[in-house]
């Protein structure tokens, strides 16, 4: 399976979880739903994945943490704001560097159309595949 078809299982999962949830809710309650509608479609997840950072040589082994991986291929940061910005890209990007993976997904559960709160994000990813 690659990142997009991984990319349409999520946006169809983070639809279900904002569906029966709504928003208002917590980012730890809407990762944990979110986590648990993917697994329910057979794909392999890893919840809060330590991500390290190198600099020059400097290794920082627990820097940061992936709300969910699926597949090892695609990341998901979810939020619960007020409206997504430009630093929520930002880190996007740099999560996406970091790991070497090609797609990212930005989700907002706290908006009234679920569609308003998803932002796809890439790096690298072949547009043949899209």
């Amino acid at each position: 399976m690659n990142e997009n078809e991984i990319g349409k299982i999520v946006v169809d999962s983070a639809l279900e979880v904002h569906r029966a949830l709504g928003p208002g809710l917590l980012e730890s309650t809407y990762e944990t739903c979110l986590r648990h509608e993917l697994t329910l479609r057979n794909l392999n997840i890893i919840q809060q994945k330590e991500l390290p950072v190198i600099y020059k040589g400097l290794r920082m082994d627990k820097a940061y943490r992936l709300d969910l991986v699926i597949e090892n291929k695609v990341i998901i940061e979810i939020k619960a704001v007020e409206e997504l910005n430009n630093i929520h890209l930002a880190q996007m990007l740099s999560y996406l560097k970091l790991s070497g993976q090609k797609l990212g997904y930005l989700i907002n559960f706290n908006v009234k159309l679920i569609k308003d709160g998803i932002k796809r994000v890439v790096n690298n990813l072949d547009i043949q595949n899209a």
